[in-house]
């Protein structure tokens, strides 16, 4: 009988994983624990989406990580590893949910540590370039 050797890293993540990754990022929207990757970029990704980063960023966080599934997730497999410092080979998860706030699919990056939510990308949804 032949042995077969599967290698399971590249089935992560999980769709257990996923969903844990989406709530773990809804506790710490919930709790204020959001830290900014690159404020500037983020800035003037939500003057282009139209709400006020400062006013409204935990609001539309917790909004859209309710309404991102399993099925929006839109990484890679394995997961891609960060390379910038603050975050240094953590995880990203990108999501690509259909937001009912921006009536457009927006696109969503975040890395977990330590009960907090790195936020990398919030945009409107950029479908790859052929």
């Amino acid at each position: 009988m032949t042995k077969v050797s599967i290698d399971t890293n590249m089935d992560r993540p999980s769709d257990k994983e996923l969903f844990d990754k989406l709530r773990q990022a809804l506790i710490a929207a919930q709790n204020g624990q959001v830290f900014l990757l690159d404020q500037d970029t983020l800035a003037e990704d939500a003057i282009d989406l139209g709400y006020s980063i400062e006013e409204e960023l935990s609001e539309v966080l917790i909004e859209l990580l309710k309404e991102a599934g399993v099925a929006d997730y839109a990484g890679s497999r394995p997961p891609q590893r960060s390379y910038k410092d603050e975050i240094q080979n953590l995880e990203l998860f990108p999501f690509s949910p259909h937001s009912t706030r921006f009536e457009c699919r927006v696109y969503l990056k975040f890395a977990i540590h330590g009960g907090s939510l790195w936020l990398v990308s919030l945009h409107k949804d950029r479908p790859p370039k052929e």
